[in-house]
């Protein structure tokens, strides 16, 4: 008998949370492990098919992070950024492997994350979808293709409770497209447009966000030129994409050395 992949699920009772652990018993080759919550959640100690209608797992929430992270093969962690890195550290002695969908991290947490990578197994991405991982590389190969005549911009909707703003894809796909140039991204990214008065500033990237009702996640790369305009979109219906991602990493994972690595690594693109 083959053995199965251990899976926890940190924010379980999030929306994506929810979502893995709705879709898990579908794979045959994974076993969950734990399921975590922060300290102090109202749901700690209740078993989880009572919180929500999509499972029968009698396993109860938990906020044991080491006792868990100790029987657990992967982590599959869609949380906050500090929740993110209070995990990995929790589990430095361990060879439990990281799956990351949490956005919204700082400079210094992104570099804090890859001096983890050192000596764990991480794939994070800021979305976990085939799809955008897809146009993710389009979009590098096409500004790769396209100079600074053709302006950049990233448009993006997502529903009212998110609370990052641009999206951790928004800034996945701009991190492309100044990869595509050959450029940092950092130095070119434009935000907010709102405190200077001018011409928009040639080779710079532009991201726009939006937040409403319930949206999954819309977003669209525009190449506006003289002329003509190029636009890649891409619109998440449900969660469930993002969830078949993260187990599709997850499994990744158990054959790769210590590293951070992306979806694109997984997918293979």
């Amino acid at each position: 008998m083959v053995k199965r992949i251990k899976v926890a699920i940190a924010g379980c009772t999030g929306r994506m949370g929810k979502m893995i652990a709705k879709i898990l018993p579908e794979y045959k080759n994974f076993e969950l492990s734990g399921l975590l919550e922060k300290c102090g959640h109202p749901d700690l100690g209740t078993e989880f098919s009572k919180i929500t209608n999509d499972s029968s797992y009698n396993l109860k929430i938990s906020d044991s992070y080491r006792e868990t992270l100790l029987i657990s093969d992967v982590l599959i962690d869609f949380t906050l950024p500090d929740a993110t890195l209070n995990l990995l550290e929790c589990s430095r002695d361990m060879e439990v492997r990281h799956v990351i969908g949490t956005t919204g991290f700082s400079v210094s947490q992104e570099s804090d994350i890859l001096r983890y990578a050192k000596e764990k197994v991480i794939v994070k991405a800021g979305n976990m979808s085939l799809g955008v991982n897809l146009i993710t590389k389009l979009t590098q190969m096409i500004s790769g293709a396209l100079d600074t005549d053709y302006d950049i911009e990233i448009l993006e909707m997502h529903h009212r409770e998110k609370v990052d703003s641009p999206s951790g894809t928004a800034l996945m796909l701009g991190e492309a497209a100044a990869k595509g140039r050959g450029l940092v991204f950092e130095n070119i990214k434009d935000l907010d447009r709102s405190k200077v008065r001018g011409k928009r500033k040639n080779g710079n990237i532009g991201l726009s966000a939006m937040r409403g009702g319930d949206v999954v996640g819309e977003h669209s790369i525009i190449f506006a030129g003289s002329g003509e305009r190029i636009v890649i979109s891409h619109i998440a219906n449900d969660r469930e994409i993002f969830a078949r991602g993260a187990l599709k990493a997850a499994y990744w994972t158990m054959s790769r050395k210590p590293g951070a690595y992306s979806m694109i690594d997984v997918l293979g693109i």
